[in-house]
């Protein structure tokens, strides 16, 4: 009897989960459910997959809404009803076209109109006019004449009248008005919750027909999806058998590439993985992203192959990945095996200039009809909860502040305690859709069989459902990714031709993993700018683990994520690698694990880890043990085979005797970094991308380093990288119209800013500026840039202040007077065209008061950070202390005080919750100081944004890495920048000795 069925993926209109309402409907006695979001198709895959096993027949369709106004309800008499529904939802998304007032003819669909809305007697065969319980009285008159065009249409949107209240307070949101204000034709009537099925019969007891041509609807209506079968793409080529012989020649053409000639481990891996590859049908999958990256090459777009991926020699062969599996021991099986639920995927990273451009050949490739962007769900979070619902309820923004905070009911009033109350509640609720960050899907059937699509802003359709659903169909995604960090590698390599006219082979990874001067950058730390081992904690780690090769790369690359670093383990794994006795005790105590993780020293580091423990030590199968490595994302968790798998792991560990105290230690390794740690391919081809960054900073630092410059740099701010690329030699000049670009040149080692680092200066002005560059030549001077290019005042002051025209050798004060006396009758100049040129008269002005840190304060001003004087030369004259990070060394257990410019700080919390940070400066000679603040320190001496600190701790040194743990940090005043009252005085008790800035 339920044909207008609500979940709350009706974004800002439902009330109940999937679950919820089929419990809710076998509750109250119905065997079949029509599920009817509003213009959404969400819910409609997870929907029939839960109802198997259930006793209830799923039904799906679509309710057809403009705003909170319903059209019709459209349902799916069967799977071709279903894509037809979709097309026309998909055409009205694409569009932003209403909805209108009559629905399309599909013939395997049935369309129920509100009552009012059409005449019964205008209908089609397959249409009809709802009726609600609330309106049986209107059928006593002029309907009863049509009662074989009349069904029951009992709508679902809550339960009860909490979920009521919830309702109102998300339309009020999506509304963006207060409770009070809320139109009543904006939300729903308060009746629509679900009646037990005998209550509907009984209301309609007076036209029982109703009832009859309600079920007769249901019961003509099926739809089936086969769950856990490929639906992608069957065949590249004509047929999975031409597919299959292309893949092996393309295997073996790449031999030649990779090995020349091949040994016989190399050959009896091709064949192993090729079978299973026949067998699993995934052939065409990877002609897919062979030819993905084959056009990807053909255009000059960098890219990298990672993710699991990485473990297959054909995908090496192919040159899908850089990755050799053999030399790392990478098995297949974690990629592709018949026992694993998951679906694999390729992970393919581009620079994020060609991502689109690769997103779009896919679909022009493939078709748009049979391929979509995936799309994921953007929840409700608590807090921001509370601060929507605290406009809704007409709060200050002083008292929704608060709310945030509190949590003690009793110190809220009666309106706090009820926003609390419903942010809860409405806390994990689906708010909107969005884009997946890559995944892509390419299917054998147009994509309208599963689902309608939306198109967000940048162009490619987006189906409706998340990478869980696709999987649960059986879709194996393309994961397609747009990294800064490949823009950094390819812009290098292009600096590097037009600097110095030379061509690197960057995919020489041979050579670079022997490379002496790579290795001695890694052994130092010295990788900034590099992609993935440039961050304060990367370079400590490499530090403490001397990583000065590939191997101990690819696990740094994994334990630095959160998950292990958080669990202790990367801690004990750096303390095992040191010192090889604590091996031995690991091994005692639990001789059957360290056996399974011999190569990482006794701890789980990789994904595969994972896998190995739960099916070798915990004995579960392969399929239980892939749930457990995938499973720890708050999603997966609620899916009841996670908790069967869970408990089966203990129970197990329990039958072999295992001591329940190493179980329960092993079980919290798999919970803190399971959903976090890397496949070890994965860490292998972001290590591959290290060694690529780190080879051209190592032969090639101003180039390097002007891309990452160009790429919005890295870690770190644009101010760091500009540093290290004075450090490196190059001559730093602020944006020059004559000789910058939009990005940063580099000519030699003359390095000129571009001119889109400047703060407040308009893209137009900069292509006017370039495209008049371009035309004419260099500009000569001030008068002949103005008689030129059409430019307001403002923007040319921008120009002047920053340095722009030094070339003119005049003083910016100069410039200045001259620009205001140019343009002073008008708001922009209007260039003419001329042959002759008109001279503008210029003045002879008296010397002005100029101030050394004038030219700083307007860099700081316009780019942030100052280009022609170091951050020291701001400081007030104060007598500092003399100590650098050259000394640190000698001065190991000793008490130090050292100025240092900051360049990064994080904070984090102990296990006892109490705030403490991390301090990353540069001193006066450009080199790194770390320090540490435990939360006493934190706490008494925060960071007060950037500039000099004088720093006073003591050294410590923990396997090679020297940092401070700080007592005092005091922030040093700027030169005439801050008030009197505000200066430093600088502590006697530091002894400091002299030292100008």
């Amino acid at each position: 009897m339920l044909l207008n069925c609500h979940t709350y993926y009706s974004y800002k209109f439902g009330t109940i989960s999937i679950d919820e309402l089929i419990q809710e409907a076998i509750d109250k006695g119905y065997r079949e459910l029509v599920l009817t979001d509003i213009n959404n198709t969400s819910a409609t895959i997870d929907f029939i997959r839960r109802c198997e096993g259930k006793d209830i027949r799923p039904v799906v369709g679509i309710d057809f809404r403009n705003g909170a106004q319903q059209k019709y309800v459209g349902i799916a008499r069967n799977n071709s009803g279903f894509r037809a529904l979709n097309e026309h939802l998909t055409y009205h998304l694409h569009s932003e076209a209403k909805i209108p007032d009559r629905a399309p003819e599909i013939a395997d669909a049935y369309f129920v109109y509100p009552l009012g809305a059409v005449h019964p007697k205008d209908l089609r065969e397959n249409e009809f006019v709802g009726v609600r319980p609330s309106q049986i009285n209107r059928v006593f008159g002029d309907l009863r004449n049509y009662l074989e065009k009349l069904v029951v249409l009992q709508a679902v949107t809550f339960r009860n009248k909490r979920d009521f209240n919830i309702h109102r307070l998300l339309r009020t949101m999506d509304n963006n008005t207060l409770l009070s204000r809320l139109p009543k034709s904006e939300e729903a009537s308060p009746d629509e919750i679900m009646w037990p099925r005998q209550d509907i019969y009984e209301q309609f007891r007076d036209f029982p027909q109703l009832i009859r041509n309600t079920q007769k609807i249901i019961d003509s209506c099926s739809i089936e999806f086969a769950f856990k079968q490929s639906k992608n793409k069957k065949c590249f080529t004509n047929s999975p058998a031409e597919d299959f012989i292309l893949l092996r020649k393309m295997a073996w053409d790449g031999i030649r590439y990779r090995f020349g000639e091949p040994s016989p481990r190399v050959v009896e891996r091709i064949e192993k993985e090729l079978a299973i590859i026949k067998q699993m049908d995934f052939a065409s999958y990877f002609l897919i992203n062979w030819n993905l990256v084959e056009y990807a090459r053909s255009q000059g777009c960098y890219y990298v192959g990672r993710g699991s991926g990485a473990n297959s020699m054909v995908a090496y062969l192919l040159r899908i990945t850089d990755v050799d599996p053999l030399e790392l021991d990478l098995y297949f099986e974690r990629f592709i095996n018949p026992a694993r639920n998951s679906p694999p995927d390729f992970d393919i990273d581009f620079s994020s200039r060609d991502r689109d451009h690769i997103t779009r050949y896919i679909f022009d490739r493939h078709g748009w009809d049979h391929t979509a962007l995936v799309g994921t769900y953007i929840t409700f979070q608590y807090k921001s909860v509370v601060r929507e619902l605290g406009k809704v309820f007409g709060l200050p923004a002083h008292e929704i502040e608060k709310l945030q905070v509190t949590s003690d009911p009793r110190n809220l009033d009666d309106i706090g305690r009820l926003v609390q109350k419903y942010s809860k509640l409405i806390h994990g609720f689906p708010s909107h859709l969005s884009v997946h960050s890559s995944g892509i899907l390419i299917s054998e059937e147009p994509i309208s069989t599963y689902s309608a699509t939306i198109m967000p802003p940048k162009g490619f359709p987006t189906i409706h459902f998340s990478m869980l659903e696709a999987e649960d169909l059986g879709f194996a995604k393309f994961d397609i990714l747009g990294q800064r960090g490949l823009s950094k590698i390819e812009d290098a390599i292009h600096i590097v031709r037009e600097n110095r006219g030379e061509e690197i082979d960057i995919h020489d990874l041979k050579t670079f993993k022997e490379d002496q001067q790579i290795k001695e950058l890694l052994k130092r730390g010295n990788t900034i700018g590099c992609f993935y081992v440039e961050s304060p904690a990367m370079r400590m780690l490499l530090t403490k683990l001397e990583a000065d090769d590939y191997l101990r790369l690819v696990a740094a690359s994994s334990i630095i994520r959160p998950g292990v670093a958080q669990s202790g383990m990367m801690r004990e794994y750096i303390l095992r690698y040191r010192d090889r006795s604590r091996c031995v005790a690991a091994k005692e105590e639990a001789p059957e694990l360290y056996k399974l993780l011999e190569e990482t020293y006794g701890v789980m580091v990789y994904q595969e880890d994972v896998i190995k423990v739960a099916h070798l030590f915990a004995g579960l199968t392969l399929a239980e043990s892939d749930i457990l490595r995938r499973g720890m994302s708050w999603k997966f968790k609620q899916r009841n085979e996670f908790g069967k798998v869970k408990d089966k792991f203990f129970s197990n560990c329990s039958e072999k005797g295992y001591d329940h105290g190493l179980v329960e230690r092993v079980w919290t390794q798999i919970e803190s970094f399971a959903n976090y740690a890397f496949s070890k391919g994965h860490s292998a081809s972001y290590a591959v991308e290290s060694f690529q960054a780190l080879f051209i900073k190592a032969y090639y630092p101003l180039e390097y380093l002007v891309a990452t410059i160009n790429n919005g740099g890295g870690f770190y701010r644009t101010e760091l990288y500009v540093h290290e690329a004075r450090m490196h030699g190059g001559k730093i000049f602020p944006p020059c119209v004559n000789r910058s670009n939009l990005e940063t040149v580099i000519s030699g080692k003359v390095i000129f800013l571009g001119m889109g680092f400047l703060k407040s200066l308009e893209t137009t002005t900069i292509h006017a500026v370039l495209n008049e560059r371009n035309r004419g030549g260099y500009y000569r001077s001030l008068q002949d840039f103005l008689g030129r290019v059409p430019i307001s005042l403002e923007q040319v002051s921008i120009l002047i202040r920053t340095g722009a025209f030094n070339f003119t050798q005049k003083s910016k004060k100069e410039l200045l007077w001259n620009a205001h006396f140019i343009l002073s009758k008008s708001k922009k100049t209007s260039p003419d065209r001329t042959l002759f040129q008109q001279e503008v008269k210029e003045f002879s002005i008296p010397d002005l008061y100029f101030h050394p840190l004038e030219d700083a304060y307007d860099e700081i001003e316009l780019l942030g950070f100052p280009v022609t004087r170091s951050p020291f030369g701001l400081l007030e004259d104060l007598k500092l202390p003399q100590t650098v990070a050259a000394d640190l060394p000698k001065l190991i257990g000793q008490k130090v005080a050292i100025v240092g410019s900051l360049v990064h700080v994080k904070r984090t919390r102990t296990s006892k919750a109490a705030h403490m940070s991390f301090g990353v400066f540069v001193d006066f000679e450009g080199h790194w100081i770390d320090t540490v603040q435990f939360p006493n320190v934190a706490a008494k001496y925060p960071f007060k944004g950037g500039g000099g600190y004088l720093i006073y701790g003591e050294v410590v040194e923990e396997f090679g890495f020297l940092s401070i743990e700080a007592s005092e940090l005091y922030r040093l005043p700027n030169e005439n920048m801050e008030e009197p009252s505000t200066r430093l005085k600088v502590p006697k008790t530091l002894a400091l000795q002299e030292r100008k800035a």
